[in-house]
């Protein structure tokens, strides 16, 4: 009875609290990455970087509309390789969650293996 219960548990709660905590691991590199946020302002200047653009010539104007535009061609480079870097954390994070999840589904049954082995008496 204790046996069954343990695989019930296991098998059961075990394997939802370990999908809660893979997701969790997910969301909370997702969130240090800043990734929902870096989509939003993906073209914003970066670290908020402006020109004035209180000048009266055509000179000036031009210019600021280029330090703008550079400013921002700046910011969507640096976000672009953050929101990329987390998406490989992400990505390495789930291939190495999905490792230790086959190993805990295993886990439990290498015990039996190995009695059916030693019944039938099968050696290496």
């Amino acid at each position: 009875m204790f046996l069954a219960y343990v695989f019930s548990w296991w098998y059961g709660r075990g394997v939802l609290g370990r999908f809660d905590m893979i997701t969790g691991k997910l969301k909370k590199t997702a969130d240090f990455f800043s990734i929902k946020l870096l989509l939003g302002t993906i073209f914003a200047p970066y670290k908020q970087i402006s020109a004035e653009t209180d000048a009266i010539s055509f000179n000036d104007k031009i210019k600021a509309f280029f330090d703008k535009l550079l400013s921002r061609l700046i910011g969507a480079v640096v976000r672009l390789s953050m929101i990329g870097l987390g998406m490989l954390a992400m990505f390495f994070l789930s291939i190495w969650e999905g490792v230790k999840l086959l190993i805990w589904l295993v886990l439990p049954l290498i015990p039996l293996a190995g009695l059916v082995i030693w019944v039938i008496g099968w050696m290496p």
